[in-house]
């Protein structure tokens, strides 16, 4: 018994929230503390449950479930805590403490299982899915589904997300992008893109583009194979073993070509792929692996302005907003980038909303799974945005965009305001088309 407890101590890094001195610097940052305004919805409350556990105070671990569901993971409080407090390791460690030992239904379990490990991690599974979009939306089902109200008939509020769907790309697009695409010009860098789960399924459009960004800024652009998922919506659903195991397939397969850096267009893969030396910091044959990996790890603005920025044409006055993604601004600490490259457009306006650094809800699955809880959250944000009175959102996170687009959509904006990747904006700014075999400068 005692070498369990000892077992469990490890697993929820106790030792980690000895450094959590209860000041409540993370309160204000905390969006569902704001919105709930429950001590065990803050952070310091969940620490102080983990601790709890850790001291033999709690023995039943379900107590500890419903304030960890309902955390968005945003780690604000990180940002904001004056002792360095690692929530995000002491979060993700006892989601998966607790989903070890939850006894789930036959169902659910399969649907996990199946998810997590037969289609996010899969190229061809996330391929076929978006193969599926396509022929959804031109066959003309979608329309019906829609005209006849099937839609809103879907379980978990799923018809709100189908009716803002990007438009899907075609499977010769979708077939179209090659291994190794040149730099235009003087090659500055050789980069590896990272191309995601989600986004290479929903997003492929932001993905060609964010490629022709990066030729047009000097850079040999190379798709790696075998690839796979970066493992964070595992770790966020207390699959950790899984993301470990995803992210020593991605050391391996990027670690093949000679690059210098690693570059993804999604905030939330970024922090999970500049976290693997902390994911295996504990396994010997892969710590230094996975350091060099991370290290070599960028978001797309930051390699875009290393490049000396983009060759952006006069555009019609506009005013813009920037929803920041938080993994961006809380685990990569990117801030300046996106503005700098947001602002050297000419003819627009850029306007900060008001608590900017606020987390607007979306939180990879959260806005599905806890739907009612984001969307009290999302409104919040969205009075911000009006605030503002930006005609565009520009975003960084595939997340963030279904989020703001939806918020536009719940705010009947939609004749008024538009929601944007940052790539998009960019691309749009220099002129390059969506088409993935043509660039128009």
């Amino acid at each position: 018994m005692k070498q369990d407890f000892e077992q469990l101590k490890e697993e929820i890094k106790y030792e980690k929230t000895n450094s959590c001195v209860q000041c409540g610097y993370c309160l204000p940052v905390c969006p569902t503390y704001a919105t709930m305004g429950k001590e065990t919805h803050s952070p310091r409350g969940r620490i102080n449950l983990v601790k709890m556990v850790g001291e033999g105070r709690i023995t039943d671990l379900s107590v500890l479930e419903e304030p960890m569901d309902l955390c968005l993971g945003c780690r604000a409080c990180e940002t904001a805590c004056p002792t360095g407090v690692e929530y995000g390791s002491i979060l993700e460690a006892a989601r998966a403490a607790i989903t070890r030992r939850k006894k789930f239904s036959s169902p659910v379990r399969t649907l996990r299982n199946t998810l997590f490990k037969e289609v996010f991690p899969s190229r061809k599974a996330m391929s076929f899915i978006g193969n599926s979009m396509w022929l959804y939306e031109k066959s003309g089902i979608q329309k019906l589904a829609r005209k006849s109200g099937l839609t809103k008939k879907l379980p978990s509020h799923l018809g709100e997300f189908e009716a803002i769907t990007p438009a899907a790309v075609s499977p010769q697009e979708r077939s179209s992008l090659p291994r190794v695409t040149p730099a235009k010009g003087d090659k500055k860098y050789t980069v590896a893109f990272f191309v995601g789960c989600v986004m290479d399924a929903m997003f492929r459009k932001i993905n060609h583009l964010s490629v022709k960004l990066l030729t047009e800024a000097g850079c040999d652009v190379i798709i790696i194979e075998n690839q796979t998922c970066c493992g964070a919506l595992h770790a966020h659903s207390g699959e950790l073993e899984e993301s470990k195991s995803l992210a020593k397939r991605n050391i391996e397969a990027f670690e093949r070509e000679e690059v210098d850096f690693i570059v993804n267009n999604a905030g939330g893969c970024g922090a999970m792929l500049v976290e693997y030396d902390h994911l295996l910091a504990d396994e010997t044959l892969w710590v230094e692996r996975a350091k060099r990996f991370s290290e070599k790890t960028k978001d797309i603005s930051q390699i875009l302005v290393l490049c000396g920025g983009i060759k952006a044409k006069d555009l019609s006055p506009q005013w813009v907003t920037y929803q920041r993604s938080c993994h961006m601004t809380n685990v990569l600490k990117v801030t300046k980038e996106p503005l700098q490259l947001i602002q050297s457009v000419p003819n627009v306006e850029f306007i900060e909303m008001n608590d900017a650094n606020m987390c607007c809800g979306s939180a990879g699955i959260y806005n599905i799974v806890n739907y009612d809880a984001s969307m009290e959250i999302l409104d919040q944000k969205m009075e911000n945005v009006r605030d503002t009175k930006a005609t565009t959102i520009i975003t960084t996170n595939p997340g963030c965009l279904i989020q703001m687009k939806l918020g536009i959509e719940r705010e009947n904006l939609k004749e008024s305001m538009r929601a944007v990747h940052l790539v998009e904006y960019l691309a749009e700014a220099t002129g390059i088309t969506e088409s993935p075999n043509s660039v128009n400068l």
